[in-house]
């Protein structure tokens, strides 16, 4: 992975694929007032440098009823928080993990199919050594 200096253009392209991440190059270049040829090898740069990770489909939520998801906060003990994340990484149902400051370590969004099936990462995470204490709460709708 090359290094990369992103700039105001850059930033435009990225706001434009968060809006819609299946713009054609030609709607960017209009948008963004520069040529085709020119998103397209900024788009490339974007995808090889790391900068853009991959590309998704947003879905509205009652759609995907059948999804239970939540936000879980986590502390864990002492200097254990690389381990710590090493271990969770793996749990596909937390489709997003961030450190944090303040009380917690750790913040993962969990995404199940059924409470169950949530009952079970809930207890999957807890037994994790190095997992001191931790506090969930249900995302009941999203805005």
């Amino acid at each position: 992975m090359k290094a990369y200096i992103y700039d105001s253009l850059d930033s435009a392209l990225i706001g434009e694929l968060r809006k819609d991440g299946r713009a054609s190059i030609s709607y960017l270049a209009q948008a963004l007032k520069v040529s085709r040829a020119t998103v397209q090898n900024r788009l490339d740069r974007l995808v090889s440098s790391g900068a853009i990770l991959g590309f998704t489909v947003r879905v509205r939520a009652e759609v995907e009823q059948q999804v239970v998801r939540a936000i879980m906060m986590i502390e864990v003990t002492g200097k254990s928080t690389s381990q710590v994340v090493q271990k969770i990484r793996g749990i596909p149902e937390l489709v997003k993990l961030h450190t944090t400051n303040g009380a917690w370590d750790l913040v993962a969004e969990i995404q199940t199919t059924s409470l169950a099936e949530f009952d079970r990462v809930l207890r999957q995470v807890r037994e994790v050594d190095g997992i001191l204490n931790s506090e969930t709460s249900l995302l009941l709708s999203s805005m």
